[in-house]
């Protein structure tokens, strides 16, 4: 036992080594989005929302977006089959503004996932050169637009993701976060969006900023019509296809209370964490056990008897929390005591991936805003 854990912590030290150089070096060429110059509105931007049954918290964030400085806008609010008052709310702020249209939605095409067709439908009805796709719980500083659109004009972009600040009240929801965060950049490694000879692309829903003409010619959300990852998924393909694409973060710009409990958060993963492993059994496998290694088992086996599997245990820890630190430090608020709990946070990551995987398969696809999507479906539209 001694050997092989000798054996996987060597290798462990090694490839947090190469984790830790790749994010020091990508993370370097990540902007703040705070520091850029406000664009002087000019041509059209057309914000697209789509949400359903969001009645609580719909019209604090369009309200946010009313009062940009950035005032060459519109927007597409989009009713995706709501039982709740979203879609009374979406007619009275359009009452209230002229540059908000409502589409209202009662029937799901066959073949399409709900967030997916609401938001297609909604760029068909955009007018603006620029279409900025964001969720209905999103909270915005008044130059957010002003800024990302002079970053995107300035680089000549076809796409802008933004990292937001996922506001958590309760200690150990904020403590899941910066984990599911942390994970989510090594897995994924977001920064490689800004190397241009890179084909690794990202996409956060908070804020996905695309130019009308590339999202046309990349072929719309029907490109990702059934992926519940649509979000991750239209940067993703993007980025794959060749379009120049920039990853930046705007903690100070842009918020969002990411879920109000951990229990929320558990349900929240159901749709899109198998997504997220590619629907791929094996890869489930892979992340428990690669978690459970790396940020759990050395944390008992550093008082293991043996000297070498305590010094081993101590190496992954060390550099990996040197890794934690430096990836929360740029996504979201640190705390040091984060990373004094991070085994019990990963077990809890665990727990999700299990959970979700568990009951996608006992469904037999996903339960997403009270509709069932069957696992051969999304496996096929993969």
């Amino acid at each position: 036992m001694d050997s092989l854990l000798t054996i996987l912590y060597t290798l462990g030290i090694l490839v947090w080594i190469v984790f830790l150089l790749d994010a020091f070096i990508g993370l370097r060429n990540v902007d703040t989005l705070e520091n850029e110059e406000n664009l002087v509105p000019d041509q059209l931007l057309s914000v697209i929302v789509a949400a359903r049954n969001e009645a609580k918290q719909i019209e604090a964030s369009i309200l946010t977006q009313l009062n940009q400085t950035y005032k060459n806008v519109e927007w597409l609010l989009i009713n995706d089959r709501s039982s709740d008052e979203t879609g009374k709310i979406m007619d009275d702020l359009a009452h209230q503004d002229p540059r908000i249209r409502v589409i209202h939605i009662s029937d799901l095409p066959e073949g399409w996932l709900g967030k997916n067709h609401a938001l297609y439908k909604g760029a068909l009805e955009a007018s603006g050169k620029w279409f900025l796709f964001t969720d209905a719980d999103i909270k915005f500083e008044k130059e957010t637009f002003a800024k990302a659109l002079h970053y995107f004009k300035r680089h000549q972009l076809d796409h802008l993701t933004a990292a937001p600040n996922l506001h958590a009240s309760r200690f150990w929801l904020k403590s899941f976060v910066a984990f599911f965060l942390f994970g989510f950049s090594y897995f994924k490694r977001p920064w490689m969006a800004n190397h241009p000879k890179s084909k690794i692309g990202t996409g956060i829903g908070a804020f996905n900023l695309v130019s009308k003409t590339a999202y046309y010619s990349f072929g719309t959300h029907k490109r990702i019509k059934m992926r519940p990852d649509d979000d991750l998924q239209l940067g993703m393909q993007m980025k794959k296809s060749g379009y120049q694409q920039r990853f930046v973060t705007a903690l100070q710009l842009i918020e969002v209370e990411w879920y109000g409990s951990l229990h929320e958060a558990f349900v929240g993963l159901e749709k899109n964490t198998f997504a997220g492993l590619n629907y791929r059994t094996s890869m489930v496998f892979f992340s428990i056990f690669g978690v459970f290694t790396t940020n759990v088992l050395p944390f008992f086996t550093i008082f293991s008897g043996n000297t070498i599997i305590t010094l081993l245990s101590l190496g992954n820890i060390g550099i990996s929390g040197i890794l934690y630190a430096l990836i929360i430090r740029r996504m979201t608020v640190f705390s040091p005591a984060f990373f004094l709990v991070l085994p019990i946070t990963a077990l809890l990551f665990i727990y999700s991936i299990i959970r979700a995987s568990y009951l996608t398969f006992k469904r037999g696809g996903i339960v997403w805003r009270g509709t069932t999507y069957r696992l051969s479906e999304l496996r096929d539209k993969d």
